[in-house]
């Protein structure tokens, strides 16, 4: 049988609570995420605000989790 896919998740909050989210610092950032192999599973806006927070995940790795059990 298949073993299960672990996943390693990353958390942002993209703004600050008077100026929002330029979209062009959002778009480099993503796409730099997407470049480590990370892929966007939600993305909102904070009520009242002008923040997003994004979640992304990514399969977990050897090295992460081995950094994760014996970090430096």
């Amino acid at each position: 049988m298949a073993e299960n896919t672990q996943w390693e998740y990353r958390v942002k909050t993209f703004g600050t609570f008077f100026s929002g989210t330029k979209d062009e610092e959002l778009e480099e950032a993503l796409n730099d995420w997407g470049i480590d192999g990370w892929e966007v599973v939600s993305a909102r806006g904070i009520e009242n605000t002008s923040k997003v927070v994004v979640l992304a995940k990514r399969p977990l790795t050897t090295s992460v989790r081995r950094r994760h059990t014996f970090p430096e």
